[in-house]
């Protein structure tokens, strides 16, 4: 395709700004052929959808409907004396990939937008609100909507129009609500590709307006012939308004020929709906049928494109030849593959990719003695016999005459009267007023540099996270009974000090940035701000990173109330958030600011962000503790604990007793009672386990034990009273070494844990003792790799704690391999102290 002006035009504003486009044109105009351009020349993160299933496919894209998750019958998004309207069916919730590909979205493409309700275009805002940016239209993705509005309307029933029209006025798509803020301009493709004859244009263009001249009227109907019956070699297609009359059409002639049926059988693998097969899936062929090419040539020959004539000549046993009037060769046309895209993001680069989730194998041929006019959309033809006189719906007759390349080609079956001519008004005052409206290469450049400067004001805004810390603040309020640590406190001193110190630098900055881009407003090339941004960058990055990321890594944050930690965890999640975009953004800015590499940073800093915090535990400290290590351990035995059975954790343990458990270190069942939380029925259940870890601890640590004279003597008569005197002459056996024992005679941990009444990390943490003094290797229990890992990190950070461990080392690693690698570089001292 040659150079055009609408076309450049229309690329450099989707590349370059933010601005949301409608890109119109007559049929025939090259809108399909920007969008696959489009697709391989864009740096922006984008999804395609269309309003069917057959278009989606055409498109390369998905339907709107599977994407967005939407109901087909109407919605309403406006509310009502205050209060949204329910939608039943339209629930809104997404998986966490979908919500991965909207917040990294830069551009959204609706292709055949004339289809598209108002109401829809309003759902999608409001989604793209919800996961994106809630205080902007279409949550500050820009859209790119291609179409022509003279062609297929949206199909609306009664009874839909009947509780719509309460909000709408039509529901053609620019009567969206959410499209009255969204700054839309429109470009319209002027030159027409498909046909060149300048009095058939004439025709088309008056049909299209609703004007049609009585001069044209009788041109266009020189080519009324009634009862024209084509010859098959003559290669015509019939174009009908309903479906039944093609197929009715199509069974007659495939009936008249005589040669044998042959029957070709789709193959379908994954996800693809029969409503977007685009041709039968059990396919009837004979020899001398008239077929159409319904797919371009995926090979390099391109020797057919959709919508192409011909006639079959002959089956061999993996092509159907095809004869095309014109062409000097016979076309061996094999299956092809329709692919059913779904948009994913890939793990190492960080991309929207498209996957494949499912494929429809066929010949691409349909009969095409007849098909539908809506069928015809978007497809072109060399004959074609017309009956649009039934035409019932807006823009019907003109998809169909425009479906033509040249008048000559074209042969009415019926007369086309008034009545079939269906050109809505609004449709008609909207084209006018963008016809009239066309953007020129000044208004690129304003928006240009308004998107560079719109970019850069969010990133050295606070706003968003001042409202977030503030949220964060208010849950923590709402659950302070059931909250331990100092979380609260950090995150004051930031709301009150930190925020409104840097705010107010980020002012001064963007003040000068608004002076210096007056003097030159094409950022990209402006040296001097250049400079300014580089080293803005750098102060605000290392302001964020030793003033606001190190005070909440220092800060800690624990409850055993599960919903006062799901309210909270996503607060902190999204401040985390956050801050890590603006810090990789921050980041991309060192060597200045280039719109490509900016959009690509954020971008992919969210997909980054949310993986994160959905692998791992969000980088808070564990509450304070005189022992943060028995916390740790204790913590540890409580989760297995509850999970074996399958409890919750305040019923096995509050975080309150834990924590004074690992202050207090009670070895003896009367100091375990004068624990907060720990009960007569506790005892029973956990006493002698909870006794039996921190015994352990202390002895590891050498540790001095509480003196407590009155439960030993209580304890000796109890046992006195229970067991034989020769009984307690006998040393009792640790539960330790009672772990070792089992294990030396060949049983499993989960074997000796449910012989001994203990869960697995408890026998593990008997079994580590056994590393310091050599009596067992650390290879039995840590693999070689993870050991490398684990003792490169505690040399690198000899006083690490273990929760503070399990916070910075892979998620993998678990508490127990964290404490068998403690106790095998205890052994490695001790080996060492021997040698001098």
């Amino acid at each position: 395709m040659k150079k055009n002006d609408e076309l450049e035009l229309a690329f450099d504003f989707v590349q370059n700004t933010n601005r949301n486009i409608f890109l119109t044109g007559k049929a025939g105009t090259g809108k399909t052929t920007f969008l696959k351009s489009l697709k391989v020349r864009s740096h922006k993160r984008m999804v395609v959808v269309a309003p069917t299933g057959v278009a989606a496919i055409n498109a390369g894209g998905v339907t709107i409907h599977s994407f967005f998750q939407l109901p087909f019958g109407p919605i309403i998004t406006e509310k009502v004396a205050g209060h949204r309207i329910e939608n039943p069916n339209f629930k809104g919730k997404f998986n966490r990939r979908k919500i991965n590909i909207i917040k990294s979205l830069d551009l959204l493409v609706i292709d055949e937008i004339s289809m598209v309700r108002a109401d829809i275009l309003d759902a999608i805002d409001e989604v793209l609100r919800r996961y994106k940016n809630r205080y902007q239209p279409f949550g500050g993705v820009q859209l790119l909507m291609i179409g022509d509005l003279q062609q297929l309307a949206p199909v609306v029933k009664d009874d839909e129009w009947k509780m719509l029209q309460k909000y709408y006025s039509s529901m053609f798509f620019f009567n969206s609500k959410a499209l009255d803020s969204a700054q839309m301009l429109s470009i319209e493709l002027k030159h027409v590709y498909r046909q060149s004859d300048g009095v058939f244009l004439k025709i088309l263009n008056e049909i299209r307006n609703d004007n049609l001249s009585k001069k044209s009227f009788d041109i266009l109907h020189q080519r009324y012939i009634p009862n024209f019956q084509p010859k098959n070699e003559d290669g015509y297609i019939n174009l009908t308004t309903h479906n039944h009359s093609a197929q009715k059409i199509n069974d007659i002639q495939l009936e008249k020929i005589h040669n044998p049926t042959k029957r070709f059988t789709a193959i379908t693998k994954g996800t693809f709906s029969e409503y977007s097969y685009p041709t039968l899936f059990n396919l009837e062929l004979k020899v001398g049928a008239q077929v159409m090419f319904i797919k371009n040539d995926s090979s390099p020959e391109k020797r057919y494109f959709n919508g192409k004539i011909g006639k079959i000549t002959a089956f061999e046993e993996e092509n159907i030849l095809v004869e095309c009037e014109g062409d000097e060769e016979i076309i061996y046309t094999s299956k092809e593959i329709w692919e059913n895209i779904k948009y994913s993001i890939n793990e190492k680069s960080k991309e929207i990719e498209e996957e494949v989730v499912g494929s429809f194998m066929q010949y691409p041929l349909r009969l095409a003695w007849a098909i539908t006019i809506h069928k015809s959309q978007g497809l072109t033809f060399e004959k074609a016999v017309i009956d649009a006189a039934g035409a019932f719906s807006h823009g019907q007759t003109y998809v169909a005459l425009s479906r033509c390349k040249t008048l000559e080609g074209l042969i009415l079956s019926s007369k086309i009267p008034d009545s079939a001519i269906i050109c809505n008004k609004e449709v008609s005052l909207f084209n006018e007023n963008v016809e009239k409206n066309q953007p020129s290469r000044e208004e690129l450049n304003n928006a240009t540099n308004f998107y560079q400067l719109e970019l850069i004001e969010e990133l050295f805004n606070y706003k968003q996270l001042n409202y977030q810390v503030n949220r964060a603040i208010n849950s923590i309020y709402e659950h302070k009974e059931s909250i331990q640590g100092d979380i609260l406190e950090f995150l004051q001193k930031i709301d009150k000090e930190k925020i409104p110190e840097i705010a107010k630098i980020a002012n001064s900055f963007l003040s000068q940035v608004s002076s210096l881009a007056k003097e030159n407003s094409d950022i990209e090339n402006n040296e001097f701000l250049q400079e300014r941004i580089k080293k803005a960058a750098n102060y605000f990055y290392k302001f964020n990173q030793e003033k606001i990321i190190e005070a909440l890594n220092k800060s800690s944050f624990e409850t055993g109330n599960k919903a006062a930690k799901k309210a909270v965890s996503n607060r902190l999640s999204t401040i985390n958030e956050i801050l890590v975009v603006k810090q990789n953004c921050f980041n991309c800015c060192f060597q200045g600011f280039v719109l490509k590499d900016f959009l690509s940073v954020r971008a992919k800093s969210h997909i980054t962000v949310d993986e994160k915090t959905k692998k791992v535990k969000l980088d808070y400290r564990d509450v304070e503790t005189k022992h943060p290590d028995l916390y740790s351990i204790l913590k540890m035995w409580r989760k297995d604990e509850y999970e074996a059975k399958m409890l919750v954790p305040f019923q096995v343990a509050t975080n309150k007793s834990l924590q004074e458990i690992a202050n207090e270190l009670p070895v003896t069942i009367k100091q375990l009672k004068d624990i907060h939380g720990v009960g007569k029925k506790k005892i029973e259940q956990y006493g002698d386990v909870l006794i039996s870890i921190v015994a352990d601890y202390v002895e590891d640590r050498g540790l001095e034990k509480r003196d407590d004279k009155t439960a030993a003597s209580k304890s000796q008569k109890k046992i006195k009273l229970e067991k034989p005197n020769e009984e307690i002459k006998k040393p009792k056996k640790s539960n330790h070494e009672k772990s070792f024992e089992l294990y030396k005679s060949g049983k499993t941990i989960s074997e000796i844990a449910e012989e001994l009444g203990f869960v697995q990390s408890t026998i593990e943490n008997h079994l580590c003792r056994y590393i310091v003094s050599g009596d067992l290797k650390i290879e039995e229990f840590v693999e070689q790799s993870t050991l490398e890992k684990l003792l490169e990190y505690f040399k690198k950070n000899p006083k690490s704690s273990i929760s503070d461990a399990k916070a910075a080392l892979p998620y993998e690693i678990s508490y127990s391999q964290i404490r068998f690698a403690q106790k095998q570089i205890e052994f490695l001292e001790t080996l060492k102290s021997k040698t001098i």
